[in-house]
């Protein structure tokens, strides 16, 4: 049988005009190995495996791929490793978390989000972003009421130097407020956490954009013996319409060969 693929499920982004992959690739293993929430530790994969990774990625149809200032060397190394593909992915990146010597921090200052961006253009050697999101500290009203960034994010929009705009939060309130202005929010739905749900309600309702983020509860998730936990996961996100897709990190490619094939499954039968 031949792999399965989602070449040709492939989705819009809310109103940005982008088309997505249901899935979508989280880098954040290709460059941070500190402070990560995981079940188990990992290596850093080098250059060739990071290569075959994503070609492999493009091969099963994502098209998708997120990235952070936070997460480590992530942005600098995907610059080169995408040389000459640029308009085979849609890239989102963030601002407003900074990650150094094993600590976060955070500033989402007007002067902090441009350099930020302009930073994110040079690592990943390309003129534009598809979509940046701001990475919150939780603390997301005061973020929206009180901080510049997201007045500065839109400057760049009207720039040309990202496409979108949005917000990866941690609130209900959060998440609906950066709906208001943003393309995107970016909130946690899985099997044991659902309480972001009224983000996505109002995102359907309104053209906007979703992306799940801990959509597989980071590899925590456990179910009753026989259910296949990533089937599960997969179907509870892709029932709800205003969810355009779902960033899984994984460097593992036996991994990532399977939840493609699942999404693929789970979306063909709704």
């Amino acid at each position: 049988m031949s792999q399965a693929t989602l070449h040709d499920l492939h989705r819009p982004l809310g109103s940005t005009g982008l088309l997505v992959s249901p899935l979508g690739l989280g880098t954040v293993k290709l460059g941070r190995d500190q402070g990560v929430k995981y079940p188990n530790g990992f290596q850093i994969p080098d250059d060739d495996e990071a290569r075959m990774l994503l070609k492999l990625t493009r091969d099963l149809g994502i098209n998708l791929i997120d990235t952070a200032p936070a997460y480590g060397r992530s942005e600098e190394r995907l610059g080169p490793l995408l040389r000459g593909q640029r308009k085979d992915w849609v890239i989102v990146s963030k601002v407003g978390e900074e990650f150094a010597d094993g600590v976060s921090h955070h500033d989402f200052s007007a002067a902090h989000t441009r350099l930020s961006v302009e930073r994110s253009l040079q690592r990943l050697e390309t003129d534009f972003i598809d979509l940046v999101l701001v990475h919150s500290d939780g603390n997301d009203m005061a973020i929206l009421n009180d901080c510049e960034v997201y007045q500065t994010l839109a400057a760049l929009k009207v720039e040309g130097k990202i496409r979108g705009f949005g917000f990866s939060g941690k609130t209900v309130d959060g998440g609906l407020k950066a709906l208001e202005q943003g393309d995107c929010a970016m909130v946690t739905y899985n099997l044991n956490e659902q309480s972001e749900k009224p983000v996505i309600d109002y995102a359907a309702a309104h053209g906007k954009a979703i992306l799940v983020k801990k959509a597989l509860a980071s590899g925590h998730v456990c179910l009753s013996p026989g259910v296949d936990p990533v089937r599960a996961s997969f179907q509870l996100l892709f029932e709800h319409p205003g969810v355009a897709s779902a960033i899984v990190g994984t460097i593992n490619p036996l991994h990532l060969a399977h939840n493609v094939s699942t999404v693929a499954q789970v979306l063909r039968s709704n």
